[in-house]
C-alpha cells in the first residue's frame, strides 16, 4: 500500500493543528530522517554518533514544534536544528579531544579518517576515501559549505538561510574549498 503525498502547505497546516500534531510528526521524521542522518552523517562521520544525533534532532524538533511558524519549509527548519546539533557536536568533541590530546588540525583530521574507514557502515572505495581525505583538509567552514552544496545540492539561498551567512560568501567559500579539494586530489596522481 502507498502512502498518499503530503504537501509543504498540508503538512504545515497539520503541524500547526494541536490535534494533528502527533501524526503530522510522525509524517515529518519517515521523510526526513535519512536525509537528516546523511546531513549529519557527512558532517561527523561515524555512524553511532550520526544516529545519536539524528534523533537529538527530532527531539529539539518535537520540543519545538509549537514554536514553528512555517516561515520556512520544514526541511529547512530540520536541516538548521541539525546543523547545529553537529556543530555543537563537532565543537564538544574537538574541546574534548584539546584536553585529552591536544590534537593538532592534522592529529584531527587523520583520527576522524581511522574512525570512518573503520566503522562498519562505511563502505567505500578508494577514491571515496581520498575524497574524505581531502574535505577533512579542509578549514571547518569551507567543510561544511562544501558538504552542503556537493553532497546536499542545496541552492546558495538555502545555504545562507541555514547558515546565516550571506550568498556571496558561501560562494566564495565553496569556491575555494573545490579549488583545495581538486587540487588535494592532483596532487596524488
Amino acid at each position: 500500500m502507498t502512502r498518499p503525498v503530503i504537501t509543504e502547505e498540508e503538512l504545515q497546516d497539520a503541524l500547526a493543528d494541536p490535534r494533528r500534531r502527533r501524526e503530522a510528526f510522525a509524517t515529518v521524521v519517515r521523510l526526513y530522517s535519512q536525509q537528516i542522518y546523511w546531513q549529519i552523517r557527512r558532517m561527523v562521520y561515524i555512524h553511532e554518533d550520526a544516529d545519536d544525533l539524528v534523533q537529538n534532532v527530532f527531539i529539539k524538533a518535537w520540543e519545538a514544534i509549537e514554536g514553528f511558524r512555517g516561515e520556512a519549509k520544514v526541511s529547512t527548519w530540520l536541516y538548521r536544528i541539525a546543523l547545529y546539533e553537529a556543530l555543537n557536536f563537532l565543537k564538544k568533541r574537538r574541546h574534548e579531544e584539546e584536553h585529552l590530546l591536544s590534537p593538532s588540525d592534522e592529529g584531527d583530521s587523520l583520527y576522524l579518517l581511522e574512525r570512518l574507514t573503520a566503522d562498519e557502515y562505511f563502505d567505500a572505495d578508494a577514491a571515496e576515501v581520498r575524497l574524505q581525505q581531502a574535505i577533512l583538509s579542509l578549514p571547518p567552514k569551507q567543510q561544511l559549505v562544501f558538504r552542503l552544496r556537493y553532497y546536499d545540492e542545496l541552492p546558495y539561498d538555502q545555504m545562507a538561510a541555514l547558515t546565516g551567512t550571506s550568498e556571496g560568501s558561501l560562494k566564495a567559500s565553496y569556491h575555494h574549498a573545490v579549488k583545495k579539494v581538486t587540487d588535494f586530489l592532483q596532487a596524488e596522481k
